[in-house]
């Protein structure tokens, strides 16, 4: 593994960190505007390359921080189709990005620009049962500079700018509240990466008090609960995090949500064949949904070597589909992309360091 980074990166800065910089070392806050410009609107990952500032200067940041590039391992797709970019972080560990490409239906929208899908942590600790990216167990947070670092280092790979983001990628991206706070505002900030707020969803598998802190801050930006089961006795068996967080208690922190958000939540629902496809579930996922005002993405079960669950057929999934429709729901029903290159979250990270020989343990 790669040794610690001796140094911050700037990409974990936001202009206010920038401006405390400057000002404790004798420099005007207007070069933390010029810092930041070169950083994100020109994409200059040097420091000697910021002409605008004086040598002097261009030297201390050089000694002060680093960029902290994310090397890409692996890229897999094409350029017209859904991509999966595998990226190497300093200390070697891996993590996957995935680019959904322009006029491709997502959560039920299209867009005319890309749509990244970001990780938040190495590893998930939360060992949803149908989901790769938990298999080798949970390794630490991502830091805010890795977090804005796969958005520059995905645009850079494939030669395209972002202006949808989605964490959806690996990990619980509330169990790193603080550091994905951070990497929001930088990523939203008309001075920092510039993507509105409501071109930027955040997933959860349900972490009811983080959803109300998230709640509480000034964006408008979306929100997707990984739900998965509409009852409890269901969600039990897949989604471990519902012991703690049961539905009563996430539905709390969900109207809290909406006295706050303006824009629908969206609730991600995995069809797995034989445990949560049943028209029982699609008639209480309907209620549910209804109450709260939610739209419902529906995502056939993508398979994932070492996990026993399937796909119920298509005929099945239709029927699950009418069935929340005639709950009045603005529901979708998601032909994804990705399948054939193993897009399921963890998956090539899975398949590249079991390469490296690492140890992956059985799935439970």
């Amino acid at each position: 593994m790669s040794a610690l980074p001796s140094l911050p990166s700037a990409l974990g800065m936001t202009l206010d960190d920038w401006t405390a910089w400057m000002e404790s070392r004798g420099h005007s806050k207007f070069r933390a505007k010029q810092v930041v410009e070169w950083i994100f609107k020109k994409r200059i990952a040097d420091f000697q390359e910021m002409t605008s500032l004086s040598q002097e200067l261009r030297d201390q940041l050089a000694a002060c921080f680093t960029f902290g590039n994310l090397p890409v391992v692996r890229l897999t797709g094409s350029h017209d189709t859904t991509q999966k970019l595998l990226f190497r972080l300093h200390d070697g560990r891996l993590i996957e990005t995935v680019k959904i490409p322009a006029n491709v239906s997502f959560n039920g929208e299209r867009s005319d620009r890309i749509t990244l899908c970001i990780s938040s942590q190495v590893g998930c600790a939360y060992d949803c049962k149908f989901c790769a990216s938990g298999l080798a167990g949970f390794t630490r947070n991502l830091e805010v500079e890795e977090i804005v670092g796969q958005v520059l280092s995905a645009e850079f790979a494939c030669g395209e700018q972002a202006r949808n983001l989605v964490f959806m990628g690996m990990g619980e991206p509330l169990a790193n509240l603080t550091r994905l706070i951070k990497a929001l505002e930088i990523l939203n900030a008309g001075w920092g990466v510039n993507i509105g707020a409501r071109h930027i969803t955040v997933s959860t598998s349900g972490l009811a008090p983080q959803i109300e802190k998230l709640a509480a801050l000034p964006w408008q930006i979306r929100l997707a609960i990984s739900l998965h089961g509409a009852t409890d006795e269901v969600r039990d068996r897949i989604m471990p995090v519902n012991q703690k967080y049961p539905l009563a208690r996430l539905f709390e922190a969900l109207q809290v949500w909406n006295r706050y958000k303006k824009q629908k939540v969206t609730f991600e629902y995995i069809l797995i064949e034989g445990v949560n496809d049943g028209l029982d579930q699609a008639k209480v996922l309907a209620k549910r949904a209804a109450a709260l005002h939610a739209k419902v993405n529906l995502i056939p079960y993508n398979t994932v070597e070492g996990l026993p669950w399937a796909r119920p057929s298509e005929a099945r999934q239709e029927a699950f589909l009418f069935e929340v429709k005639k709950g009045g729901v603005m529901v979708t029903l998601r032909r994804e992309k990705g399948h054939d290159i193993d897009a399921a979250c963890g998956q090539l990270r899975l398949q590249e360091e079991t390469a490296e020989g690492l140890i992956i343990p059985a799935a439970s």
